[in-house]
């Protein structure tokens, strides 16, 4: 069953100038459970893609459908609720708030769920600990090294536990071995049902994924 259905969706920037075709025609569905990996060089569109799936970005044409519903046409405030729910982030620049700790970042999505503050402390040290940062609790995001922000921003999209996880070059700011150990993690969630699903540029990130998109001048190949 489809949990993502993109049909016929383009996008086109400053569309009232000249405009600029960053998708064309995109059709794609995307089954709950998949791991897949959206590949093609710089400014080939697989951002783009990846932020109209996350509902941070809408299309100029076509319809979305998120586990069935058309999102396509829903408010800001609508949309700020799915991404809160069932979409979850792993950004490239880490986007994280600097004036927060460690925790209150990796808190953040679970501040508006209806769960008691034990269990939020639970689910935060959990992926603290996974993910080898949790002597980091107390640290603002300056007094970290580039991979430990990214383990916080990993972290954090994690904690929340939504159906779909995004991630936009998940290993950039990573070393070999805490990358491979991040996509074993990712591996793991994958197979507990979740549906993953990755911007890379990376072969060895792609390998771990069981469908691979390929995007080039705004068309799936």
């Amino acid at each position: 069953m489809s949990i993502i259905d993109l049909r016929n969706i383009n996008k086109i920037y400053n569309e009232k100038k000249a405009g600029t075709i960053a998708l064309k025609n995109i059709n794609l569905k995307i089954e709950r459970g998949d791991f897949v990996a959206i590949m093609g060089s710089s400014g080939s569109g697989k951002s783009t893609l990846l932020n109209i799936i996350g509902c941070m970005d809408i299309p100029t044409e076509g319809e979305y459908y998120l586990d069935d519903r058309l999102v396509t046409k829903l408010s800001n405030k609508e949309l700020s609720r799915i991404r809160n729910l069932k979409l979850s982030f792993i950004f490239q620049n880490f986007a994280l708030m600097k004036n927060y700790n460690v925790y209150d970042n990796v808190e953040l999505p679970l501040i508006y769920r209806n769960i008691s503050n034990k269990e939020k402390k639970n689910k935060v040290i959990t992926y603290l600990r996974k993910l080898g940062i949790e002597d980091k609790i107390k640290s603002k995001p300056m007094e970290l090294s580039g991979g430990q922000q990214q383990r916080v921003a990993i972290a954090r999209a994690l904690v929340s536990d939504a159906d779909i996880i995004l991630a936009d070059e998940p290993t950039g700011a990573l070393d070999s071995k805490s990358g491979k150990d991040l996509m074993e993690l990712i591996t793991d969630i994958n197979k507990q049902g979740k549906t993953i699903v990755i911007v890379t540029h990376d072969e060895k990130i792609a390998s771990y994924c069981n469908k691979r998109i390929i995007i080039e001048d705004g068309n799936i190949k």
